[in-house]
C-alpha cells in the first residue's frame, strides 16, 4: 500500500497542513512543493508566504522579502478560522520574518511543528540570511517538534564543519537533540544524502532511540525540492499517525518514489522538481 493510501484508512478527520514558506515559481520547491506533496499525502494544504523569489531549476536570480508584519497577519488571521494540525516552516529569508514566525507559533501553539531550516539551493544561491541563524537556532528551533536539517544544514546550526560519516551523524543527531526543548516528543531527522556512495542514511533521533532509516541513492538530475518534500510529507503524515518512526518511514518512502518517477516530467533544463503526484499521473 502505498503512502498515500495508507495515511488515508484512519476514521480521523482529514488534517489542515500548513506550509509557511517560500514561492519557487518553477514550482518545484517552496510553498508550492509542500501543498502538492501534502495533497498527495492525504492532508488539506494551507500556505503563509514567506518570502518570494525570481527562481527557476537554473538558480536564483533575485529574493524579494515579504514585510514581517504582513506575515504575521497572514498566521494570525488563519490560525483565527481554521484548525491547524500541523505546521512545516521552511524557506523564511530574514532575521525579521524569523522571529515574527516563532512569536506567532508561541502564541498559538500548533501540535506539530516540522522545521525544515532551508539555508542554500541545490544552485548553491543563499536562501537565509546569515544574520537570520541566531534568530532560528534561538528562537524556532527550541519550538520544533521535529527539525529536518541536512549536513551542510547541521554543520551551520551547531556552527562546526559538515560531518561525513554515519558515526559522526550520531553525534551531531544527539547534539542538535540537545538543542531543542525537553518537553513532549521532540524529534530529529538528520539527513544523510549528502554522504559519500549510494547509500542515504539517515538518523532518527529523540534523545533516546537512535533510529537508523536507509535508504538508496536514486539517479537522476531532477531533486530540487527534495528537503522541502520530505518535510511537507511529514507535516502531512504526523497529524495521521501516532507513530513518528513510521511517519518518518512513509514520507522517505513518498521521497523516494517522487525522485523514482521525477524524469517523467519535463520542466526546466536543470534541476528540475520530484514527481509529487507519481501515484497518480
Amino acid at each position: 500500500m502505498s503512502a498515500s493510501r495508507a495515511a488515508q484508512t484512519s476514521d480521523r478527520p482529514i488534517p489542515n497542513a500548513l506550509s509557511i514558506a517560500g514561492v519557487d515559481p518553477s514550482g518545484g520547491a517552496g510553498v508550492l512543493a509542500d501543498i502538492k506533496a501534502m495533497s498527495a499525502l492525504g492532508a488539506y494544504g494551507c500556505a503563509v508566504i514567506a518570502a518570494l523569489t525570481a527562481q527557476n531549476t537554473q538558480g536564483v536570480t533575485a529574493i524579494s522579502p515579504v514585510p514581517p508584519e504582513f506575515v504575521g497577519q497572514q498566521i494570525d488571521t488563519l490560525f483565527a478560522d481554521v484548525r491547524i494540525d500541523a505546521v512545516k516552516i521552511g524557506m523564511l529569508g530574514q532575521q525579521p520574518v524569523t522571529l515574527v514566525v516563532a512569536e506567532k507559533l508561541a502564541k498559538w501553539r500548533p501540535a506539530h511543528v516540522v522545521l525544515d531550516p532551508v539555508m542554500v539551493a541545490k544552485s548553491g544561491d543563499h536562501l537565509l540570511e546569515r544574520n537570520a541563524v541566531g534568530a532560528l537556532r534561538e528562537a524556532l528551533l527550541p519550538q520544533a517538534t521535529l527539525l529536518t536539517p541536512n549536513l551542510p544544514e547541521a554543520g551551520v546550526l551547531l556552527d562546526e564543519r559538515p560531518v561525513e560519516t554515519v558515526k559522526e551523524m550520531r553525534r551531531v543527531a544527539e547534539r542538535l537533540r540537545n538543542t531543542m526543548a525537553y518537553s513532549g516528543q521532540r524529534w530529529v531527522l538528520l539527513k544523510g544524502g549528502h554522504l559519500p556512495g549510494n547509500d542515504t542514511i539517515d538518523l532518527l533521533h529523540d534523545g533516546d532511540r537512535m533510529i537508523e532509516l536507509p535508504g538508496q541513492r536514486i539517479e537522476t538530475r531532477n531533486t530540487h525540492g527534495t528537503g522541502c518534500t520530505l518535510s511537507a510529507a511529514l507535516a502531512a503524515l504526523l497529524p495521521q499517525i501516532d507513530d513518528v518512526p513510521e511517519v518518518a518511514r512513509r514520507a522517505k518512502a513518498y521521497l523516494a518514489e517522487a525522485l523514482r518517477h521525477a524524469d517523467r516530467l519535463q520542466v526546466g533544463s536543470g534541476h528540475g522538481p520530484t514527481h509529487h503526484f507519481h501515484a497518480w499521473w
